[in-house]
């Protein structure tokens, strides 16, 4: 959620009898119980803590967190850089004084041993907060670098866009985001600001999270899959009931694209799976997944991309989905086979290559005038070839404008993938792995998501955006555990793929974050 829809939270339950000092002490003493966990404590123990505090309530949250800890035995100081404060900021930072909490008087030294725990601004930032406190910032970051802690969000960081304000934010090893997660802090461009992110639960009341916007943003974490709405086909389904799927992958100049594709779709677990492949790796298709079935052999162009000319008009025929382009080159394309496309009355996955030749003709119109449901599973610069007017916006803002124009659902790839759906629902991934990002897993996923779909087509329900969200957080979550499990080498594609393959999958209704 944003900052400013934050704040009206608060003021509802201000209006409703919660006074401003019950919530201030709810948040904060959740925040103090969090930092007297063992991963927080020992450091805080070894090191002491000095608590950065502001003007306004983000401050008294400070004062407080510095009173429970100062209380605890950890030796805390206080340094406020502002000469006013909001009163009941003012009257924390008197009884801070009276309990014999040190008050610095100049700047702190950068190099100062102490965690910081910034409570300057929160979320209630709009401007830069000035070359002084930047630089000191910047310098702390410098000599001892994560050692701050941030209390809802760092200094110098936009909330909503997740980008500095000014020329640097402070750099946290934890933020904790007080209520719900804010949007900003969920960006790519925040990772190297926010740290860890953990959102402190305030317990806040139900019907007031029930008049959120009905299409705000869900956060999706790997606990979600347990109630995740997989497509499910009947019990007595044949397998030309459970999906039917046709992939057009690879090339000369990148075979493998083809292999790792058709392993994401095999884990999806749909009935039936159909391969157009380059001559090269068709003719090899039989020893390495003896349960695809050939459905063309497709000449190369001499600069080595996928030749689709070949492809009969027949191979679109009864099939609930197409995934076409991880791995075919960018060599243009003749018309007929998008007319063939535009037409196909199933999914259309469009992913990579697939992308980047649909970029090179008027692609909004083209999409607008496709007969079946259309995903796009973009990475930033796939996105900005084909919306380029939309290339400055944060990545939840351009995805959902995406999104709408295209009428197509849109998966933007990235440390944390946003997806879009044309109805206006929003998703966007919490975790980030970095050892998953290497080549070879996004030509997984497109083969996957387009499984999950075909699935979905086959049972009868809508391959909608939701279906590609749920593909985005099993694969980044498979990604994840191959990680855990194997080490930062282990999340290979084809380890990937095995994993995704091993998903325990339960029918339930989603339970949905909001941020």
């Amino acid at each position: 959620m944003s900052g400013a829809q934050m704040a009206e939270l608060e003021q509802v339950l201000f209006a409703n009898g919660m006074p401003v000092e019950a919530l201030m002490e709810k948040a904060a003493l959740a925040i103090s119980r969090r930092l007297q966990e063992p991963d927080c404590w020992a450091q805080l123990q070894a090191n002491g803590a000095l608590v950065l505090v502001g003007p306004g309530h983000n401050g008294g949250d400070g004062l407080v967190i510095a009173r429970e800890l100062h209380l605890a035995g950890i030796a805390v100081r206080i340094w406020c850089p502002f000469e006013r404060r909001k009163p009941l900021t003012e009257s924390h930072l008197r009884q801070a004084l009276w309990l014999g909490i040190p008050q610095l008087e100049a700047p702190p030294e950068p190099g100062d041993p102490a965690v910081w725990i910034d409570a300057l601004f929160g979320i209630g930032q709009s401007r830069p907060p000035g070359a002084e406190l930047e630089q000191l910032l910047l310098e702390r970051q410098r000599q001892r670098p994560h050692r701050l802690i941030a209390i809802d969000g760092p200094t110098g960081l936009c909330a909503d866009r997740g980008e500095p304000l000014g020329h640097i934010a402070a750099t946290a090893q934890r933020t904790f985001s007080i209520g719900l997660i804010k949007q900003g802090f969920l960006q790519d461009r925040a990772l190297a600001w926010v740290g860890e992110l953990e959102r402190i639960d305030l317990g806040l009341p139900v019907p007031l999270l029930e008049a959120l916007p009905p299409r705000q943003p869900r956060r999706l974490e790997a606990a979600d899959l347990s109630t995740a709405p997989w497509p499910t086909p009947a019990a007595a389904a044949a397998k030309y009931q459970r999906g039917r799927l046709l992939l057009l992958a690879g090339s000369d100049a990148y075979r493998g694209a083809a292999l790792l594709s058709l392993l994401g779709a095999s884990a999806s677990g749909l009935g039936s799976l159909r391969a157009a492949l380059p001559e090269a790796v068709a003719d090899q298709l039989w020893n390495q997944l003896p349960h695809a079935v050939l459905a063309a052999k497709l000449p190369s162009h001499s600069d080595g991309s996928l030749d689709l000319r070949a492809l009969p008009p027949s191979a679109l025929e009864r099939l609930d989905a197409v995934v076409l382009g991880p791995g075919i080159g960018q060599h243009p394309d003749e018309n007929g086979i998008w007319l063939q496309l535009q037409t196909f009355p199933g999914l259309l996955v469009l992913d990579a290559d697939g992308l980047n030749r649909l970029a090179q003709r008027p692609a909004v119109p083209w999409l607008q005038g496709r007969r079946g449901p259309t995903w796009l599973t973009p990475h930033s610069g796939e996105f900005q070839r084909l919306f380029a007017d939309l290339s400055e916006r944060t990545p939840l803002e351009a995805c959902t404008a995406a999104a709408e124009q295209s009428g197509c659902a849109v998966l933007l790839k990235g440390a944390r993938s946003v997806i879009a759906d044309p109805t206006g629902e929003r998703w966007q991934l919490s975790g980030a792995c970095p050892d998953a990002a290497r080549a070879g897993l996004g030509d997984v996923l497109a083969g996957y998501a387009g499984g999950l779909g075909a699935l979905s087509h086959a049972s009868g329900l809508p391959a909608d955006g939701s279906v590609l969200a749920l593909a985005a957080l099993a694969h980044a979550t498979a990604g994840q555990n191959a990680s855990d499990q194997h080490g930062p080498g282990g999340a290979t594609p084809s380890r990937v793929a095995e994993i995704l393959g091993l998903m325990k999958r339960k029918t339930q209704s989603t339970v949905v974050n909001r941020i």
